[in-house]
């Protein structure tokens, strides 16, 4: 029997999910630049799936498009912190709600938390962590909503990932994760809502307490670092990831 050939991911979406380790990994600093050229010639291609996968990039707010600086990885300030934890505090609460009081099956969410628990480094435990949340809103029942709260998953995770450079609180996020999981499992809606309400405003306020800089330094007019080639290209660089930090967990 022939078997059935793997399909090939397109170049575009390597490409991107490369640059989006790099950023949730610390590799790519905010505030760098992304030039196309040098990171085409550092992954081995044209500039044609560097240009889309930043332009994706942008739209999900992980880099930010200058007219004057070109293109930024975004940097993360108290200003936008707020803003988007305040959105996901408006609805990912009422999403959770209604996910637990539809009995919907959590397998994803004890899936997503125990690949968080193994994760070696900062960019698997953001992917596993936004995998968690994701599992808990999706089956809300209203597309719209899970739709909205997709939107804000890769600024929250570069959100956390900042937070996590200043103090690696992952572990007490992931008992709060735990805590959420217990409640929904048990079929307490509002007690679920209200522990992953807690968490994600605790969250928030330790990371950007009161009086912390709404935003960062204004431009000097000094041109951003530059992204340094990469001739290793997106496979082997995997090889080249931060070495493991210390504690395993999850974050908001």
């Amino acid at each position: 029997m022939t078997s059935v050939p793997t399909p090939i991911p397109s170049r575009t979406q390597v490409v991107l999910e490369e640059i989006k380790h790099r950023i949730l990994t610390g590799r790519l600093s905010p505030g760098q630049a992304l030039v196309e050229s040098e990171l085409a010639a550092g992954f081995g291609v044209s500039k044609t799936p560097v240009r889309e996968a930043l332009k994706t990039l942008a739209g999900t707010g992980l880099v930010v498009v200058s007219e004057y600086r070109g293109v930024t990885v975004r940097t993360v300030d108290a200003q936008m912190a707020r803003e988007v934890y305040d959105v996901r505090l408006l609805l990912e609460p009422e999403a959770v709600r209604r996910t637990v009081r539809a009995g919907a099956p959590l397998d994803a969410a004890r899936d997503a938390l125990a690949r968080s628990d193994a994760a070696t480094d900062t960019a698997e435990r953001s992917l596993a962590n936004r995998d968690f949340h994701r599992a808990l809103y999706t089956p809300c029942g209203n597309p719209l909503l899970a739709r909205t709260l997709d939107e804000l998953r890769d600024q929250a995770a570069l959100v956390a990932v900042a937070a996590w450079a200043a103090e690696a609180s992952w572990e007490r996020e992931a008992r709060e994760h735990r805590r959420i999981l217990s409640l929904a499992a048990a079929g307490d809606a509002d007690g679920a809502a209200a522990a992953l309400h807690d968490h994600v405003a605790g969250f928030v306020a330790r990371a950007y307490p009161p009086g912390a800089p709404a935003a960062p330094p204004k431009d000097t007019g000094t041109p951003p670092a530059r992204a340094a080639p990469d001739t290793a290209g997106p496979t082997a660089s995997r090889a080249a990831r931060p070495r493991k930090s210390p504690g395993k967990g999850g974050s908001p």
